[in-house]
């Protein structure tokens, strides 16, 4: 039975801000959440991401603090009351906006903190005393070190997307935010997935918590249409394109999986004509809320971003998501795909598969509980690449209509890049000269044997006897004329035996 927010019995500030932003009938996991915050139990929600989480804990919260409210200036009289944790800097900002949607017609206070700004500005908001405080783990203890936020009356804490503060081992930060906080409190974790690792988180901070799941765990949206397409590496970009053009998508998120792969493959996405940006960690901060933004107000058709974009973002009626590459991990394949037909809104979910992808496909089967049919997809003659690996096998195949002459042809025609002359180029021509082919005229000639039967073979014949003679290096002695003649020193008696006498007398005379 659907329920509309009209019976939650908000306050008349809330539910002002709620009935401006166009809210109506409350989502299946805020139905079953709200009622149970209000009544000050811990949660443990799972859904499918784009239902609703962020209004399922956020209203209930400001409407147990609507006692709180009040409009001094005192930094004292604004304590944080509420400590909203989350795993990437968008997905705070975005949160951040939310509560101050919720909360404008209130005096309950709000700020945002996360890692890639400065912190100067964020710690004279935090001066000024708020009641609901969106941060990412480690700007938050980063505060807490320069003694910035005092936590010791936080009475509501969110861990959204808590599978993802795990996955970028943010545990040890969770657990000594923890510590700083009072041991009776409300707790609240809600994600898209829950895996053995968030029960054990559960089951340590969470008191006697309500489970609730509105749809059977890492399950995807119904409204979103599924395809698996199988396509090689080197045509993925061709496939893309013809997608986008044959359904009509202006708008589309294109996950890889590497920062490196994103760039490159945003910048040839950009010289083919597709207005594009890129979202990867190593941007800097106000480059990603640059981009974010542009993507947002329909300034950039495509998205490509890693996977720090596939938790939580919310852009309304974007049409469709593209898997370049099939997840490392299958529970990122959930929230990738979850971009798309948000709040009941249908979308379209492609993915490409390549020979390599094998293990990475029988994960997602596993995931999903279910066979993930493979489609093929047939690419114009003049759309594939001069060479290609075909038929998902790591075989080079080379298209018949390029001979081998063609293909050389067609790289001595290249410019030098460092802008040289080239010899193979003829001023006025671009036409290569041919190359000049060394001409041996023994090398074509039969054999034919020699017609002197005397002759004997060269390697028959005896070596030349040659006439050894000093080596260059070794200089002759040089003749000195004598002034004097002597006799020679007598030998003494034991060589006198062993030189015959005519080498002494040859000895002798050689001065």
């Amino acid at each position: 039975m659907t329920q509309s927010f009209s019976e939650l019995s908000l306050a008349p500030s809330l539910e002002r801000a709620v009935a401006e932003m166009g809210y109506e009938n409350m989502t299946p996991i805020q139905a079953q959440a709200i009622p149970v915050v209000l009544q000050g139990r811990d949660v443990m929600g799972a859904a499918q991401t784009g239902t609703g989480k962020t209004a399922a804990f956020t209203l209930p919260l400001l409407q147990r603090m609507m006692k709180h409210d009040n409009a001094s200036t005192s930094p004292a009289r604004h304590p944080v009351r509420a400590l909203v944790l989350l795993p990437t800097r968008e997905l705070a900002d975005q949160v951040a906006e939310q509560v101050k949607l919720y909360a404008k017609y209130t005096n309950l206070r709000s700020t945002v903190v996360f890692g890639g700004m400065d912190m100067k500005p964020q710690t004279l908001e935090l001066k000024k005393g708020v009641e609901v405080l969106v941060a990412t783990p480690g700007r938050l203890l980063d505060h807490i070190e320069a003694k910035n936020c005092v936590l010791n009356q936080v009475e509501y804490v969110v861990l959204d997307e808590a599978d993802r503060m795990l996955d970028i081992g943010f545990l040890p930060d969770l657990q000594r935010i923890l510590s700083y906080l009072p041991k009776q409190r409300t707790t609240l974790l809600f994600s898209a997935t829950f895996s053995p690792e968030i029960k054990r988180l559960a089951g340590s901070y969470l008191q006697d918590p309500v489970t609730i799941e509105v749809a059977r765990s890492n399950a995807t949206a119904s409204t979103v249409e599924q395809h698996f397409y199988r396509v090689d590496d080197d045509d993925k970009r061709h496939v893309l394109k013809k997608i986008l053009s044959e359904r009509g998508l202006k708008q589309a998120f294109v996950f890889v999986n590497s920062k490196l792969g994103c760039a490159r493959l945003a910048r040839s996405l950009e010289r083919e004509g597709l207005n594009t940006t890129a979202l990867h960690g190593d941007k800097s901060q106000d480059e990603r809320l640059k981009a974010l933004d542009a993507f947002k107000s329909g300034a950039v058709d495509l998205l490509v971003c890693t996977d720090v974009a596939a938790r939580g973002l919310d852009i309304k009626d974007v049409p469709a998501v593209f898997n370049f590459d099939i997840p490392f991990n299958a529970e990122d394949y959930v929230h990738r795909i979850g971009r798309t037909g948000r709040a009941g809104a249908s979308g379209l979910a492609v993915s490409f598969v390549s020979a390599r992808d094998t293990r990475l496909m029988g994960d997602l089967e596993k995931l999903l509980g279910k066979k993930l049919e493979l489609e093929a997809l047939e690419l114009e003659a003049d759309k594939r690449p001069a060479g290609h690996f075909n038929d998902g096998q790591r075989v080079w195949k080379q298209p018949e209509a390029i001979e081998g002459q063609e293909i050389r042809a067609a790289r001595e025609s290249r410019t030098p890049r460092d802008g040289r002359s080239d010899s193979r180029f003829v001023p006025g021509n671009r036409a290569p000269r041919a190359p000049r082919v060394p001409v041996d005229p023994l090398f074509d000639k039969p054999y034919e044997p020699s017609t002197n039967a005397d002759v004997k073979p060269s390697w028959e014949a005896s070596p030349p006897t040659t006439v050894r003679s000093l080596s260059p290096n070794i200089k002759s002695r040089k003749k000195v004329a004598a002034l004097f003649k002597s006799a020679p020193a007598p030998l003494p008696a034991a060589v006198a035996l062993a030189v015959p006498a005519k080498a002494i007398t040859e000895t002798a005379g050689e001065d």
